[in-house]
């Protein structure tokens, strides 16, 4: 391949972003199943020291637009990316990405107040779906 080319996704099992504010604790999870993207939201809540998840959320999609948006968003360039927290910003969100893609490649993510590029593009996709946009 070309040095400007970069590897596609061509499947996923699950993809899974973690996002921690101030006033938000929130899980997306976009999971393949029979040729659709399952898209869920859910909160956060820790309970005798174990997260648990509350869906407040699911929407179904073709899987086509879920692999569309994450090539997009170049998703695998994202792997191994660590956003330390910028000197002098005192509050910000925190994030993880984690990944199984391509038969089981597992890519990872994670930030403080400093993103992959095309990250909140993903963000605003999971939005869409889940309003049904």
């Amino acid at each position: 391949m070309g040095i400007f080319s970069f590897n596609k996704i061509k499947s996923f099992e699950t993809v899974t972003l973690y996002t921690c504010g101030m006033r938000h604790v929130s899980e997306h999870e976009i999971v393949s199943k029979d040729g659709k993207a399952e898209v869920s939201l859910y909160a956060v809540e820790h309970s005798g020291g174990e997260k648990k998840l509350r869906l407040i959320k699911r929407a179904v999609c073709d899987e086509a637009a879920a692999l569309k948006i994450l090539n997009d968003c170049r998703l695998l360039s994202w792997d191994g990316f660590y956003g330390s927290h910028p000197k002098g910003v005192l509050d910000g969100t925190m994030f993880r990405m984690n990944a199984k893609v391509n038969g089981g490649r597992e890519i990872y993510a994670s930030g403080s107040q400093n993103f992959p590029r095309h990250f909140w593009d993903l963000s605003d996709w999971l939005n869409n779906v889940l309003s049904g946009e």
